[in-house]
C-alpha cells in the first residue's frame, strides 16, 4: 500500500513529460505493423515494453496516468518481493522494513512514475531472486520454483536485456552460500534457458547499438564515485548484521544483497570503459540489495532499542524520524517536479502553441528533438517541417528521415518565419551536414526575432524582415 500511495502521489508530475516518455507514448500509439517496422530499425530492446503499453492504451487511453501506472504497479510488486525476500532471510519485521526502505528510496520513487520499462524490469528481477531462494531450499515443490525463476528472469530480460546481469549476481550468491552441486546444476540449466531465450533480442539490439547507445560516453568520475559510495554503504550495512541473522533459508541476507547491489552495476560500468553502455537506470534493480541490507539493519536497531529506557527509545525514534523526513522529503518533492528530468515536452509544446502561426516553418536542431512535438500532432500539423523527407511512421524510425543538406537549405530559404527547437546553450552540436546547414543558413539569411527558454529546451523564432512579430 505504501508503494502504491507514493507512486500515485504527484504521478502527473505537474502535467509534464520528458522526451523518453514521449517516445513511449508515440510508439505505443502506433499500429502493430508500424511498431514491428520500427523495431527492425531501432529500439528492439524495448519491444516487449512497447507492446505492453500498446495494449494499455488500446484498453484505456488515459494519458499520463495510463503511461505511468504500469510502473507504479510494478514498483508495488517489487516492494512486495523485497519484503518476501527479507522475511525469509532475516524475519518478518526485517522484510517489512526492507520493503518500506525500497519504496522511499528517491531513485525508486522516480522510476515508479516513469513511462519506461525500468520499474517492470526491477519487479522481474526481484521476484526471480525470491524464486531462486525458494528453489535453493530444496522443498518438494522445487521444480515449480525453478520454473518461476526461469520465467520471471526471462521476462525481465525481454523487457530490457541488461537484466541478464542479474544472472551474475545470482551466481555469486550461490557461490557465497556454498550450495550443493544439484543446486548448481539446476541453476545453470535455468540461467542457460534464460540467456538462450533472450539471445535473439541481444543479437538484434547489438546491431542497433550504434543508433541506440551512440549518445553515451564512458562513465565519468562522478558516476564511479556514486557507485563506490553506494557499494560502501551496502558493505557497511551488512557488517552490522549478526552472523546468525539469516532466517530460515540456507542463504544469508548478505549473500543476496551485496552481489545484487554491486555486481550488475560494477560489471556494466567496467564494460563501458571499452564499450559505453552504462546508464544507472539500466541496473535499477540493484537497489533491491541496498533495501534488503538497510531493512535488516533497521530491524536489528529496533531490537537493540528495546534495551533502552522508555524515554531513550522515544527520543531515538523522534530523532530518526526527523532525520528521515528531512533527508527524503526534499528528494521526494524533486522527483515529482518537471525539473527532475532532462526536459519537459509539454512545456515545449505549450511554448510552440503560443508562438506558432499556421504555415510557419519548423526545424529541429538536432533532428532527434522532433520527438518534442510528435506526441502532440495537433500542434505539429500546423507547422511545415522544412527538413523532413519521411515521417517517423512512414520510415519506421523514431524521429523520421531528413532531406539531404542541399534540399534543407532550399526549403529554409523559401520560408519567411521559422521556429527552431534546439537544446539549451552549451550542449554539443551534431556535426552532420544536415545540422550544419540548418545552423549556417539561419545564421546568415535570417535574424533572431525572439527566444523562449523552457526546461531543457530553447524555442528560437527566426524571421525575414517584417515577419518577426509574435
Amino acid at each position: 500500500m505504501a508503494a502504491l500511495a507514493l507512486g500515485l502521489w504527484g504521478i502527473g508530475r505537474q502535467n509534464s513529460m520528458w522526451r523518453d516518455e514521449s517516445v513511449t507514448y508515440q510508439v505505443a500509439h502506433r499500429s502493430l505493423g508500424d511498431m514491428w517496422r520500427l523495431l527492425h530499425h531501432v529500439d528492439a530492446v524495448h519491444g516487449l515494453y512497447y507492446l505492453l503499453m500498446h495494449a494499455v492504451f488500446a484498453g484505456w487511453d488515459g494519458g499520463l496516468l495510463a503511461l505511468r501506472l504500469p510502473s507504479t504497479v510494478a514498483t508495488a510488486l517489487s516492494a512486495a518481493g523485497v519484503g518476501m525476500i527479507g522475511a525469509r532471510l532475516a524475519g518478518a519485521r526485517a522484510g517489512t522494513l526492507a520493503g518500506l526502505v525500497f519504496v522511499v528510496l528517491p531513485v525508486i520513487q522516480q522510476y515508479a512514475q516513469e513511462g519506461r520499462s525500468y520499474a517492470l524490469v526491477t519487479a522481474g528481477v526481484t521476484w526471480a531472486t525470491y524464486f531462486l531462494l525458494r528453489s535453493v531450499e530444496g522443498t518438494g515443490t522445487g521444480r515449480l520454483w525453478w520454473t518461476g525463476y526461469t520465467l520471471a528472469l526471462g521476462l525481465a530480460c525481454w523487457l530490457h536485456e541488461f537484466a541478464a546481469l542479474a544472472v551474475v549476481a545470482h551466481g555469486l550468491t550461490l557461490w557465497w552460500s556454498r550450495v550443493p552441486r544439484p543446486v548448481w546444476r539446476r541453476w545453470l540449466a535455468a540461467s542457460t534457458a534464460v540467456l538462450v531465450s533472450v539471445l535473439p533480442l541481444a543479437l538484434v539490439s547489438a546491431g542497433q547499438a550504434g543508433r541506440q547507445l551512440g549518445w553515451l560516453g564512458r562513465p565519468g568520475v562522478t558516476a564511479w564515485f556514486e557507485f563506490l559510495v553506494i557499494a560502501a554503504v551496502g558493505v557497511l550495512l551488512c557488517r552490522f548484521l549478526a552472523p546468525g541473522q539469516a532466517g530460515s533459508a540456507p542463504v544469508t541476507l548478505t549473500a543476496v544483497a551485496l552481489p545484487l547491489l554491486i555486481a550488475p552495476t560494477g560489471l556494466l560500468m567496467t564494460v563501458s570503459l571499452v564499450k559505453p553502455w552504462y546508464v544507472d537506470r539500466y541496473v535499477l534493480y540493484g537497489m533491491v540489495g541496498l533495501a534488503l541490507s538497510a531493512g535488516a539493519v533497521l530491524d536489528r536497531a529496533i531490537t537493540e532499542r528495546h534495551r533502552l529506557t522508555p524515554f531513550a527509545r522515544t527520543l531515538t525514534a523522534l530523532l530518526l524520524s526527523t532525520v528521515a523526513v528531512a533527508v527524503l522529503l526534499p528528494w521526494s518533492l524533486l522527483v515529482r517536479s518537471p525539473e527532475s528530468r532532462k526536459d519537459d515536452v509539454v512545456a515545449v509544446v505549450r511554448a510552440v502553441e503560443r508562438t506558432a502561426r499556421t504555415g510557419d516553418g519548423v526545424l529541429f536542431m538536432p533532428a532527434r528533438r522532433r520527438e518534442w512535438l510528435m506526441s502532440y500532432p495537433s500542434v505539429y500539423d500546423r507547422l511545415d517541417d522544412l527538413a523532413l523527407a519521411a515521417s517517423p511512421r512512414a520510415s519506421g524510425t523514431l524521429q523520421g528521415v531528413e532531406l539531404p543538406a542541399a534540399d534543407i537549405r532550399r526549403h529554409i530559404l523559401a520560408a519567411r518565419r521559422i521556429i527552431a527547437l534546439t537544446d539549451p546553450a552549451g550542449q554539443p552540436l551534431d556535426p552532420f551536414p544536415q545540422e550544419e546547414v540548418k545552423r549556417r543558413t539561419l545564421r546568415t539569411e535570417f535574424r533572431v526575432c525572439f527566444l523562449i527558454e523552457v526546461h531543457g529546451a530553447r524555442i528560437i523564432v527566426y524571421g525575414r524582415p517584417g515577419y518577426c512579430s509574435r
